[in-house]
């Protein structure tokens, strides 16, 4: 069975493509940057060039695939890409026979065409990545050895990124899993504070939080090139995360038979990361 793996390259999909390749699997990995790619990927892993905001560049890539791997949206900062739901009756009409999507903060159109389909479906939908803390924190950390951050007590179930790809996995290769959506998360809930108390645990190192204030805050969210829209939001999400953002859920274990890694696992694999 050939998969096709859209965002190969991404905090997902890199791990999603490795999964496969262990398991014996054959890979192809759709990128809108294929010269980029190879670097990154397992050998053996076939590239296909293809663009999920043009329908109509996949029409190659999805020759002879039984099953795909989907994201959404990009989890690249900034990052202008959204997914055509006609992706999904161009997999249909190439003879895909199970998806599996990474599902953004909520649900839309793709997700709905897809679930009126003929294809077998099965939606993965992840709390907070633990590689978020990379983007958010890893470079004042490496150059100042310090974290700015709004409203410290923030929780957050923040879920491995290594996890997600091996439930989306499972879903792509096992069986029971059509119809079914899997909402994933760590199995703790740790505040903004924890989390850093932890990285620095990992790096070997004292991290001090230095907490902003709502203004300072709103203010560095500007200097980041927000519109005032999402500076908004970003201020309500902290003082008020949604509930499903925060609660634990037993999902990747009753999946995969093992618990789901921690964020001090995380951030003893990635480290280095942190270090100057």
């Amino acid at each position: 069975m050939t998969i096709l793996v859209t965002g190969a390259t991404g905090t997902v999909g890199q791990h999603v493509t490795e999964l496969l390749v262990q398991r014996g699997s054959s890979v192809r990995a759709l990128t809108r940057h294929p010269e980029r790619a190879k670097a990154k990927l397992p050998e053996g892993v076939e590239i296909a060039a293809g663009d999920l905001m043009k329908p109509e560049t996949l029409k190659e890539a999805l020759q002879g695939i039984e099953a795909m791997f989907l994201i959404i949206s990009s989890d690249e900062p900034h990052a202008d890409l959204y997914t055509d739901p006609q992706v999904i009756a161009l997999a249909e009409a190439a003879g895909v026979k199970r998806v599996v999507v990474l599902v953004g903060y909520e649900e839309g159109i793709v997700e709905e065409t897809l679930r009126a389909s003929g294809m077998q479906w099965t939606l993965v939908k992840p709390a907070e990545f633990m590689a978020n803390v990379l983007a958010d924190w890893g470079e004042t950390i490496r150059t100042e050895g310090v974290v700015r951050e709004f409203y410290g007590d923030a929780l957050s179930a923040r879920v491995h990124e290594g996890d997600i790809a091996a439930v989306a996995v499972e879903a792509l290769l096992g069986r029971g899993h059509h119809g079914r959506s899997y909402p994933l998360t760590g199995p703790e809930a740790l505040t903004r504070r924890e989390t850093v108390r932890a990285i620095a645990a990992a790096a070997g190192k004292d991290i001090p939080f230095i907490e902003l204030t709502e203004e300072e805050a709103r203010q560095q969210w500007r200097d980041q090139g927000y519109d005032e829209e999402s500076v908004d939001f970003f201020v309500q999400i902290a003082k008020n995360p949604p509930e499903a953002g925060y609660t634990v859920l037993p999902t990747i274990e009753q999946v995969l038979g093992r618990p789901a890694r921690t964020f001090a696992e995380w951030a003893e694999e990635h480290k280095r990361m942190f270090l100057s």
